[in-house]
Order: C-alpha cells, then structure tokens, then sequence
C-alpha cells in the first residue's frame, strides 16, 4: 500500500444522469463519489473488491453530505477529487470535490463517512497492512 494525498478521476456526464430540465440529478453525485473512493482506492494499490474477499472487510456509509454550486449537464466532462479527511482504526472519512473539467468551476463539495465492517456486520478494526493507505491512528 502507498500513501496518496488525493485522486482525480474523470466522468463524462451521461445523459441518463441528467433530469427534465439537463442537468445532472443530484443523487448523481454520491455514485460519481463512489467512483471517486474506488479509484483513490486503486491508486493506493487496493481494490475494494480484494478487502471484501481477503480480509472480509466491507466499508458500510453511515453518514453523507453535498453542497451543491453549480450544476453539471450531459456530455460536460468532470473531475472527481477525493482524499482522506480523517480515519481512525475503525471508520474512515473521504472528502470529495466535483468541477467542471474544462472551465474548473466547482460544482459539488462533499464527504461520506465508513465504518469497517466484518462480514457479520459487526465493526472491525482496519487490519494493520491497510492502515498506512488511509492513514489511521
């Protein structure tokens, strides 16, 4: 595992992600989120998928927000910013910035809060190996 300050990914706005009026539905957000924590996941050398079956880890949310500024509308592309605010041994926090990848305008700040989890649902601690990646005291 290494340790990464942040991670971009890139989404282009399809047009099933947008409403009646064009514009993106706000609970689009949240799912580009999760492509954002995959991706931030990736480039730290794990992949979601190998905790759940390895270690029998699963990040449950138990908490979520957004502050919309503006919106995103089919076909924009957009950048997907996200890092780690703060983790612990059990629950981790990611803080996400969403922009307008060709104008750089923020559209979308926001954070989803994990608890570890074992396979019987119950909170775990981070197995050491992994604490380094998201930082944890």
């Amino acid at each position: 595992m290494k340790l990464v300050h942040f991670h971009e990914a890139e989404i282009r706005v399809r047009y099933v992600e947008t409403d009646q009026m064009g514009i993106v539905y706000h609970a689009n957000y949240f799912a580009w989120m999760e492509v954002g924590r995959i991706e931030y996941c990736r480039a730290a050398g794990l992949r979601y998928r190998d905790l759940e079956a390895n270690e029998g880890i699963l990040l449950s949310v138990v908490e979520v927000g957004a502050r919309y500024s503006a919106p995103a509308r089919y076909d924009d592309l957009v950048i997907v910013k996200t890092w780690v605010r703060e983790a612990k041994l059990r629950m981790v926090v990611f803080e996400y910035e969403i922009r307008n990848a060709e104008t750089n305008q923020a559209l979308v700040t926001g954070f989803t809060k994990h608890v570890f989890l074992g396979r019987d649902f119950k909170p775990r601690k981070l197995p050491e190996q992994y604490r380094s990646m998201f930082r944890t005291d």
